[in-house]
């Protein structure tokens, strides 16, 4: 090749290596970022066997559907229990408002009928008692039996008499106040117990995508430990980073788009969160020279409906609007 085809074949290489380059350059307004996901992880208070596993990875759900199920026999005992020991404090509770027993009421009255007919007899025979005396037919003493024997059974009436106003009233406001509070605690021993079960079937708190299982059925699940994972829609965000000079013209609210690979159409977004912080300093003394070296992050919110086409890890392409 002779020189000047030489020099003329660099010239060529040269132009389309700028070329090249003013074609890779992105715009000022456009940065690099990723998509990022804040997973939730779904977990029983309680300990036990997992029984049911009612989604599986890469599943989508809707609020309240149901995720997983741990053993709870003695959950559910303990319930049973409770509601037990609060039905016999609330019946005790209503006994005490109403008093004794018809049937006992009965037999104090019937004990009052008979009471009242041997005082009446009492009475009687001590009336008599006074006219014999009188007459000089009987001794003194025998009257003082009649008197006493009269006093005796006038004082037995008035107490069946006492007894049975007694046995119709209700139990004393001290028995009712202690017999309302073991009903308060029956009640809060209830709502514990049925908590615990509860916290045995776990549910979806938000809709979005099943991420992950943890265990399988059968397995067992210590206490706080996550089963499932997962990822709502509104828990995804992309991150970027802008320069220095660019960070103080933003302002959360600002729309952006997001560009990635696969997308049929970039997606809205809106910023959510801008870094105070530098990141990415460059280990060396501060200076002029350094400052376009800084960098800040960025996050962005697309709309609830978009965000299943981001995929965390995700690279994409942010620009501002």
């Amino acid at each position: 090749m002779t020189p000047s085809a030489l020099k003329a074949s660099l010239a060529v290489v040269l132009t389309l290596c700028i070329a090249c380059a003013g074609c890779s350059r992105q715009p000022a307004n456009t940065w690099q970022g990723y998509v990022e996901g804040e997973y939730l992880y779904l977990a029983s208070s309680q300990a036990g066997q997992l029984t049911q596993l009612a989604v599986s990875r890469g599943q989508t759900v809707t609020e309240n559907t149901p995720l997983f199920a741990l053993e709870a026999q003695n959950e559910t005992e303990a319930v049973a229990q409770a509601n037990e020991q609060l039905r016999a404090a609330r019946a005790q509770l209503a006994d005490l408002g109403t008093g004794k027993r018809p049937s006992e009421v009965d037999v104090t009255r019937a004990q009052l009928v008979q009471a009242e007919a041997d005082a009446a007899r009492a009475a009687t025979q001590y009336h008599r008692d006074e006219q014999q005396l009188r007459a000089g037919g009987i001794a003194q003493s025998q009257l003082d039996d009649s008197r006493a024997n009269a006093l005796s059974s006038a004082a037995h009436v008035r107490e069946l008499q006492s007894q049975l106003a007694v046995a119709r009233l209700p139990g004393r406001i001290e028995q009712i106040r202690a017999q309302q509070a073991q009903v308060d605690a029956a009640q809060a021993q209830l709502g514990q117990a049925q908590w615990k079960l509860d916290q045995k079937s776990i549910h979806a708190p938000h809709g979005g995508l099943v991420f992950d299982t943890m265990y399988r059925s059968g397995e067992w699940v210590p206490a706080g430990s996550p089963v499932v994972r997962m990822l709502p829609p509104e828990n995804v965000k992309v991150r970027f980073f802008v320069p220095e000079a660019v960070v103080g013209s933003l302002a959360p609210g600002r729309r952006v788009s997001i560009h990635c690979n696969g997308c049929a159409a970039d997606i809205p977004a809106t910023l959510s969160f801008i870094s105070d912080q530098a990141e990415y300093t460059p280990p060396v003394i501060y200076s002029n020279e350094s400052r376009s070296k800084l960098v800040f992050m960025v996050e962005a919110q697309p709309q609830t409906a978009d965000a299943p086409k981001l995929r965390p890890g995700q690279p994409v392409t942010v620009t501002l609007q």
